[in-house]
């Protein structure tokens, strides 16, 4: 612990520094930090998935800054628990590199919080108007689009070649144990055009780019200690601009699981359509007013492309031997892969469901 009490120092001082491990993110280490009482949240930046840090720390600097100047307008007096506040280095960086090359990061730890892992409908419904006022708010950030911390993070044709390249090079000679899956995905791909429709779309001013969160899980929702009222989207690693139907799309895929991202009982997964119904009530209520009726009406499809997505990722790092993701045994990705198969699989049987919802609450909001 003497060397994170070191990289501590580098933003502010002290004479007791207390320093604990803090969640199980699956890129990021996280640590829990008091200094004479004051407490922190300190990041080890994971730079080799994210290769520009200062980019990185701009992104998040400028979203946060637009974010707190929305609501002071708005009157809110308790602006330091409902938006993430960096602090700066000891040289005025918003990080710092030590001598290992390692980024850090420090935050101040937002008191009297909670997030959760599970979920029903009332918070489904919490976590839409939290992620649409989220977008709703950074819909005017002023000058230049944001550094793309990952490229093309969510771009269904990158992710189709790069899992077309690992198959093809099949790093892990895993290949064979997987062929199937690898046939069902190249059918739907075909099937589902993905790229040619989403980019069709854009091309036609139909289907806008805007600033996204890019990893909208129910866990990435500061609630108080009570669980009832938002206090702030964290994790803001990956906002960067994109299709809305990407961040509709993954809260649906983590939110809206009857299971867990890499159940080992299959039939245990599938798509909860009382959990998608009240998170497009919240997420609609809140981001109706800037969104285009094609955005709207690609919705259901976004949960869809982000579950094949997520397939396709697992599968590609189970190719690649595991060197993305964290796992946590052997073979965790292919258990991961065929968990989000099986919920691809239940989203394809309740697809016309899913669209009938996003339609009818939309009518419901005029």
């Amino acid at each position: 612990m003497e060397e994170l009490k070191k990289v501590v120092k580098s933003f502010v001082s002290g004479n007791d520094i207390q320093v604990a491990p803090l969640g199980a993110g699956h890129i990021n280490d996280s640590y829990k930090v008091s200094v004479d009482g004051k407490e922190f949240v300190l990041q080890k930046i994971n730079h080799s998935i994210f290769k520009n840090v200062p980019e990185l720390q701009s992104n998040i600097l400028r979203v946060t800054s637009h974010i707190r100047t929305k609501l002071e307008a708005r009157g809110v007096t308790d602006i330091e628990r409902r938006v993430l506040n960096l602090i700066p280095a000891n040289d005025g960086k918003y990080y710092y590199q030590d001598e290992d090359g390692n980024y850090w990061r420090l935050m101040d730890f937002i008191k009297d919080s909670t997030s959760f892992d599970s979920i029903s409908p009332e918070l489904a419904e919490k976590a839409g108007e939290a992620f649409g006022d989220f977008q709703d708010m950074l819909s005017d950030l002023p000058g230049e689009p944001l550094f793309e911390t990952i490229p093309d993070f969510h771009n269904i044709g990158s992710r189709l070649a790069i899992f077309r390249k690992a198959v093809k090079y099949d790093l892990a000679w895993r290949r064979p144990q997987v062929q199937y899956i690898i046939d069902e995905m190249e059918r739907r791909a075909e099937k589902m055009r993905l790229p040619e429709v989403l980019n069709e779309l854009y091309k036609d001013g139909k289907l806008p780019k805007r600033i996204n969160h890019c990893d909208t899980k129910v866990n990435n929702i500061l609630f108080d200690s009570k669980g009832k009222e938002v206090l702030c989207v964290v994790d803001l690693d990956t906002v960067m601009p994109g299709f809305v139907l990407s961040d509709f799309g993954d809260f649906i895929r983590t939110g809206a699981n009857t299971g867990k991202e890499d159940d080992t009982i299959l039939s245990k997964v599938s798509i909860d359509l009382k959990i998608f119904k009240a998170y497009t009530k919240g997420y609609l209520r809140k981001a109706k007013k800037f969104l285009t009726e094609t955005e709207i009406e690609y919705l259901a499809f976004g949960a869809r492309v982000m579950t094949y997505m997520q397939v396709l990722r697992f599968l590609t790092d189970f190719l690649d031997g595991d060197k993305y993701y964290k796992i946590n045994y052997p073979h965790h990705n292919l258990y991961r892969t065929l968990a989000q198969w099986k919920l691809l699989e239940s989203m394809e049987n309740n697809y016309t469901a899913m669209q009938n919802i996003v339609r009818a609450v939309n009518y419901e909001t005029y």
